[in-house]
């Protein structure tokens, strides 16, 4: 019986895409993976970026022209340029040329963020050259002294004679003085009062407001015997319970942080009532928000909303991105 011969596994994967490459010696370009294998951009505009950096300098990249050899849209071209240029592959700067002429100048980078590296280490080199030739003054000329001849030398002084002990008295023990008080600064009770904050008044005051509060005032005893207004009680606190339902609050929520929860034994209830209108004043209502209507584009004239006429934000993307201008490409 024959022996089965065992053969080595291939090494091609089971699934997933094979390469077949083949050694390339002309027409090919060097993409980088940071473009070509982008997780945040889609594939229009990674293809399109690939083929700007395949480009040769000085060759058209407006939306015109690159709409006159594809088959996608204009807009959708436009959105893909706009992409590159938020990722930082591309970059579009205005120069003036000869004749007074202004021109675009789009360049396109392989590697955003070494590029950007560069540029900063170039600025930050151009202004600590710039500062030390600013600050650094000149070298002083450096001057040598004469030499002098040597002092003869001095007579040694005769030593001091050794001073005679003194005999020191007991010291008396230290006076401890105590730190000064600082006093405190409470009012006499004789000082003025500061004025109560105001009570709160509705800022558009009318009279079914002022019924609907002074009736919720007159009955607050009936749900809360505790707090039995007299009438001109009830006339103080209108004003002040008409601003609370100006700004939307249910006469069941009033009445319920107005009694809720009160001290015992309650002595005033007309003065905690005016302290929780002031204190417990909700926010005023905010202003509605502002419709904006829609638009009909002037160029493909579907719909978008805006306060003006005009141009959607594709359309203004291409006309950005149109061929009316020079168009310089640097890679």
């Amino acid at each position: 019986m024959d022996t089965q011969q065992i053969s080595a596994p291939s090494r091609a994967p089971s699934a997933g895409v094979v390469h077949i490459n083949i050694r390339l010696t002309d027409g090919y370009s060097i993409i980088s993976n940071r473009l070509s294998q982008h997780r945040d951009m889609s594939l229009l505009a990674i293809g399109l970026g690939t083929h700007i950096q395949s480009l040769p300098a000085g060759r058209r990249i407006g939306v015109k022209a690159l709409a006159a050899i594809f088959p996608e849209s204009e807009a959708r071209i436009a959105a893909a340029l706009r992409e590159l240029e938020h990722h930082g592959f591309l970059r579009r700067t205005r120069e003036r040329v000869r004749g007074g002429r202004v021109a675009t100048r789009t360049e396109s980078y392989n590697h955003p963020e070494a590029a950007a590296r560069r540029a900063e280490a170039g600025a930050r080199a151009g202004a600590v050259a710039t500062s030390a030739r600013a600050i650094d003054p000149a070298p002083a000329p450096v001057r040598v002294p004469e030499r002098e001849p040597a002092p003869a030398p001095a007579a040694a002084p005769a030593p001091a004679p050794a001073p005679v002990p003194v005999p020191v008295p007991a010291s008396e023990p230290p006076v401890v003085r105590e730190p000064d008080l600082v006093p405190r600064l409470v009012p006499s009770p004789a000082a003025p009062k500061p004025p109560p904050p105001p009570l709160p008044f509705p800022r558009r005051p009318s009279a079914p407001l002022f019924d609907e509060a002074a009736r919720l005032l007159a009955g607050l005893q009936v749900s809360a015997p505790l707090f039995a207004l007299s009438e001109v009680d009830v006339e103080r606190l209108t004003p002040g319970v008409a601003a609370w339902l100006e700004r939307g609050v249910r006469p069941d929520a009033v009445r319920g942080a107005l009694t809720d929860d009160p001290p015992v034994p309650l002595r005033h209830p007309a003065k905690l009532l005016r302290h929780r209108l002031i204190a417990l004043l909700p926010p005023p209502v905010p202003a509605a928000v502002p419709v904006v209507p829609l638009q009909n584009c002037d160029d493909c004239d579907r719909a978008f909303r805006s306060p003006v006429p005009g141009c959607c934000g594709e359309c203004r993307d291409v006309r950005a991105y149109a061929d009316d201008e020079p168009c310089l490409l640097g890679a």
